[in-house]
């Protein structure tokens, strides 16, 4: 499963936040914060498995679903080329518009000619 596929879904995102903010939250209570039926809750973190967003630990009868953050991180590091990209051409722009500046203030006045 894709990690964009996954994280489409808006549940799913819920879901994660929840993660974020426990280390370790049962599927039981997973289960209760949302209006959907345990088995649609069910599926959602069956996507979010496959995608390795989660991992889950058995313990007696419970599940246990924990945040992996290795996606995360590479998913991270994804974006953050782009935003480096437009960094690095956002200081070309800011260079050059400073050169223009530079040029324009170096530029001698024209006087005004009367007409007579």
């Amino acid at each position: 499963m894709d990690t964009f596929t996954a994280l489409a879904e808006p549940t799913r995102r819920n879901i994660l936040e929840m993660l974020v903010a426990k280390d370790g939250i049962a599927a039981g209570d997973i289960y209760g914060k949302f209006k959907a039926s345990p088995p649609a809750i069910s599926q959602h973190l069956k996507v979010l498995r496959e995608a390795k967003l989660v991992r889950v630990e058995k313990r007696a009868q419970q599940r246990i679903y924990y945040l992996n953050p290795k996606p995360m991180k590479e998913l991270e590091k994804w974006i953050k080329q782009f935003s480096a990209a437009k960094e690095t051409e956002f200081q070309r722009l800011d260079k050059l518009l400073n050169k223009m500046k530079q040029e324009a203030s170096d530029a001698p006045m024209l006087p005004f000619s009367e007409n007579k």
